[in-house]
């Protein structure tokens, strides 16, 4: 049994992947730390999870463990890399933004890797470290990843929606129901903090530097999931572009492309990105979505631990739309 730990486990992210470890066939979840919540039992927190996990959070580390999952806020990863001296033998999965960018990647002796699957599985199957990607990050790449391999990327034009889950569990204005409900807002106009990581790795595959997107994201009148329009210039026929997208995706068993309208619901509680492309004229429109809490996180944290670890990367991760 791998025996893993959590840092940050009373959010949002914390909460998914306590969901998915509790039921992992191959994982012992060893210890899940919170300072702000040391002592009190993990349902009192996430309250689904009443007869799920009897575990109760702690504010000591420990290194009785093989794999460490980083569910902190940006920023408080490093720092915690920094206070804490981490053992060599333990294998880090860090699910904020704080070792995503080439330039920012290492702490000491430990290299993180970017891990996108879809992207570099290989890599991530002989990583010590892993920078798990961001939830837009992952929606808007999946659906352009293919492009970038062919070459085909200028410039990119996406939006993209959230649920409030997005947000954290902290309360701000915008999280609130009384502001989301029959709501929608813009933010962050052309300023996302995974702009710098989608560009890295969609250059990473078509090997130039003229690649220009624009991202508008928007706060949806919704709790969980992602859901992305790329609209980029082609003049390839559909059915081109369609084997492109078949061919690129079919040894991967999370991201399904899909002839038909796609929408959020099928992905929802699930680890699953469906992919979806629209032509008209010279334009071609791309549309993605996940849930920003699984795909967009701990689900994906947990596909690239089972990488990392030889398993299959299926493992405990088979989990069925909330359709209803």
């Amino acid at each position: 049994m791998i025996k893993a730990g959590i840092i940050g486990g009373a959010g949002y992210t914390g909460g998914e992947l306590i969901r998915v470890l509790v039921n992992h066939p191959a994982v012992e979840l060893a210890y899940i730390h919170s300072k702000s919540n040391a002592g009190n039992p993990v349902y009192k927190v996430h309250q689904d999870l009443v007869d799920e996990a009897n575990l109760v959070f702690t504010d000591q580390y420990s290194d009785a463990i093989d794999v460490l999952f980083l569910c902190t806020g940006h920023g408080e990863a490093r720092k915690f890399m920094e206070a804490q001296p981490v053992a060599s033998h333990v294998k880090v999965i860090d699910l904020s933004n704080d070792f995503r960018l080439q330039h920012q990647s290492s702490i000491g002796d430990r290299q993180f890797v970017y891990g996108l699957p879809e992207l570099q599985r290989e890599e991530i199957r002989q990583a010590s470290n892993i920078a798990n990607p961001g939830c837009f990050a992952t929606a808007i790449q999946l659906g352009l990843l293919p492009l970038a391999k062919a070459g085909l990327l200028d410039e990119i034009y996406t939006t993209g929606i959230t649920g409030s889950t997005g947000a954290g569990q902290g309360l701000s204005t915008t999280s609130h129901f009384s502001w989301r409900a029959n709501n929608i807002q813009a933010y962050k106009t052309l300023t996302h903090q995974h702009l710098g990581e989608i560009g890295q790795s969609l250059l990473q595959l078509q090997g130039d530097s003229d690649i220009d997107i624009s991202f508008v994201p928007w706060r949806g009148d919704f709790t969980r999931g992602i859901f992305i329009s790329s609209t980029v210039h082609c003049d390839l026929p559909k059915s081109t572009i369609d084997e492109l997208y078949q061919e690129y995706y079919q040894e991967h068993p999370f991201t399904v492309f899909c002839d038909d309208a796609i929408f959020l619901k099928q992905v929802v509680n699930t680890n699953k990105c469906v992919v979806q492309v629209e032509k008209v004229g010279a334009k071609l429109v791309i549309h993605s979505a996940i849930d920003n809490l699984l795909k967009g996180a701990s689900g994906q944290a947990v596909q690239n631990m089972n990488l990392m670890m030889g398993l299959d990367e299926s493992l405990g991760l088979k989990l069925k739309a909330a359709a209803f």
